[in-house]
């Protein structure tokens, strides 16, 4: 079981005539009207709630000439609390691709057929143009301050401030005029 669907249980179980619906539903199969009438409410009631509990996974539901027949879904309630917290995370996947779309976005809005079109403001978009511009440089390889600038001035004009910026944000290390790419 993923987090998320069992907070979606959590969530539906949360509701006192959800959680008296569950309660009665462990004596055995019942239909919407049945249901109405032990908990005193109307069909229409129950039928709201049915539907919640279904998409969460807690009962299931079949057809029997013109009742609905409501039922535990029991694999999923047996999962215990341990099993739940067993389980990973489906939001680390999701939060990495929202990133890669974000990374994505400022890369096709800054460049445009590999030149910088201008230095961003925004810190974390400046980091992600600045990385992009990183990968034309080896990892460990020593560059002069001529080839450095080289290569920047073939993204952008203005080499002077993104190498300063590269430094700054601890992309490349400058050391007695010489420059090396550190992540």
């Amino acid at each position: 079981m993923t987090q998320e669907s069992a907070l979606k249980i959590f969530k539906c179980l949360s509701d006192m005539s959800r959680l008296r619906i569950v309660q009665s539903l462990t004596q055995g199969e019942m239909y919407t009207e049945l249901l109405a009438e032990r908990l005193a409410v109307t069909p229409s009631t129950v039928s709201f709630h049915m539907k919640k509990l279904e998409e969460a996974g807690i009962v299931v539901s079949r057809k029997e000439q013109y009742y609905t027949v409501y039922s535990l879904n029991r694999d999923v309630l047996g999962a215990t609390l341990l099993d739940v917290a067993a389980s990973g995370p489906e939001q680390v996947d999701e939060q990495q691709k929202r990133e890669e779309e974000y990374r994505q976005k400022v890369i096709d809005t800054f460049f445009e057929y590999g030149k910088l079109k201008s230095i961003p403001v925004q810190r974390k978009k400046k980091l992600i143009c600045y990385e992009v511009i990183a990968e034309k440089f080896v990892p460990g390889k020593v560059y002069s301050e001529k080839e450095l600038n080289e290569i920047i001035s073939s993204v952008h004009e203005d080499y002077c401030t993104i190498r300063r910026d590269m430094i700054g944000e601890g992309i490349l290390q400058r050391s007695k005029g010489e420059y090396v790419r550190i992540r």
